[in-house]
C-alpha cells in the first residue's frame, strides 16, 4: 500500500497497486488503486475503501486557522482545528521566553483545556499531524469576541472579491472579523449586540452564498438589526 490506514487522502491520489479490491469511493486504473474522494484511507481484508468527510477542512502551509485546545502534553498543546487529525503547537512556537523550560502546569497558565488560539499551519503533508505557530502579529490566545462555525468552502465568499463581502461586514456592524480557513470566524466588537448580528450576517451568507444580489441583502439586514443598538 502507498497510503496508510486512517491517512488523509485527496481525489485521485495513490492508495495501493497489485491485489487488493476497490472499495468504496476508489476506483482502479490497471493494477493501481486511487481515491475518488477527500476523506481517510483504509483497509479491510484485502478491501480499499475511502471514509469520506463532509466538508471537512483540508490545513495548507500559510493557512490561518482559529482552534480550541484540547490536551496539554510536556513540551505543547493539541488543538482541534476542525480537520480530520488534531494539530500540535510546540512551546518553542510561542512567543515565550527563550531558554526557559516550562512544566505542563506552566503551560496551562498560557493556554488551558478550551481557550481559543488564533495560530498558523506551519507545517502539514497528510503523513503528519499539522503544526501550528502563535509567533505572529495578531496570533494568540482568543480573549474576547464570538465565533460563527462556517463551512471551510464558504470562507472565500465570505471575504469576498479582493475583500469586498468582509469589509462590508466590519463597517456595518462595527466588528473586527478575523476569518480562519478552517472555517472558524471570530467577530470582536464593542458590545455583544454587534457580535451578535455579525454572527448572524455570516450565517446568512453561509445559507445564501449561492444567490445573487447577497451583499445588498447582508447589509439590510444588518442595517435593520442596528437600529437602535
Amino acid at each position: 500500500m502507498h497510503a496508510e490506514k486512517k491517512q488523509l487522502v485527496a481525489p485521485g491520489e495513490l492508495l495501493a497497486e497489485g491485489p487488493y479490491f476497490a472499495g468504496e469511493n476508489t476506483y482502479r486504473d490497471g493494477t493501481k488503486i486511487y481515491s475518488a474522494r477527500v476523506g481517510l484511507a483504509d483497509v479491510i481484508g484485502n478491501k480499499l475503501i475511502v471514509v469520506p468527510i463532509k466538508g471537512a477542512y483540508v490545513p495548507r502551509i500559510d493557512d490561518i486557522v482559529i482552534g480550541r485546545i484540547t490536551d496539554i502534553g510536556m513540551s505543547g498543546w493539541q488543538v482541534d482545528i476542525c480537520a480530520p487529525y488534531p494539530a500540535m503547537l510546540p512551546q518553542s512556537e510561542t512567543p515565550m521566553q527563550r531558554g526557559r523550560e516550562m512544566g505542563r502546569r506552566d503551560l496551562g497558565h498560557l493556554f488551558g483545556v478550551g481557550d481559543l488560539v488564533l495560530a498558523q499551519v506551519i507545517a502539514f503533508d497528510r503523513t503528519r499531524d499539522p503544526l501550528l505557530t502563535t509567533k505572529g502579529r495578531g496570533l494568540g490566545k482568543v480573549t474576547s469576541g464570538r465565533v460563527a462555525r462556517i463551512s471551510p468552502a464558504k470562507i472565500p465568499r465570505i471575504i469576498g472579491k479582493q475583500g469586498s463581502m468582509i469589509t462590508m461586514l466590519k463597517n456595518e456592524t462595527l466588528t473586527d472579523i478575523v476569518p480562519g480557513q478552517n472555517g472558524v470566524v471570530l467577530a470582536v466588537g464593542k458590545n455583544p449586540d454587534q457580535e451578535r448580528i455579525a454572527v448572524e450576517a455570516l450565517y446568512m451568507i453561509e445559507r445564501e452564498a449561492h444567490t445573487s444580489g447577497l451583499t445588498d441583502r447582508v447589509r439590510a439586514m444588518i442595517l435593520e438589526e442596528m437600529k437602535g443598538k
